[in-house]
């Protein structure tokens, strides 16, 4: 595949979760070439963890924006902040 080609499929979603306010996380942005390259430059400028997964993106890329995820992705979503938190305990005892 062509890199140009690469690019246009390259895909993205962001998720927020806050349980004060939410019962699960919500898809706040999600996007294909340009749109995904926008939200992954955002991550990383704000140290915000990536993680790559192709089929959790496309599922989550059905997701209307600002809804909540599906009960159905709760087990893999829980498995994603998992990640997140423990990569941020990490960070945490490094600038500590």
């Amino acid at each position: 595949m062509s890199d140009s080609r690469k690019k246009l499929s390259r895909s993205a979603v962001s998720l927020r979760y806050d349980s004060r306010v939410n019962k699960a996380p919500l898809v706040t942005a999600k996007g294909k070439g340009f749109i995904a390259d926008k939200i992954i430059a955002l991550a990383k400028e704000n140290n915000i963890p990536i993680k790559e997964d192709p089929d959790l993106v496309h599922l989550l890329s059905q997701v209307d924006l600002n809804r909540e995820i599906p009960a159905s992705l709760y087990q893999v979503v829980a498995e994603l902040l998992s990640f997140v938190y423990k990569l941020n305990g990490e960070y945490s005892a490094k600038v500590k």
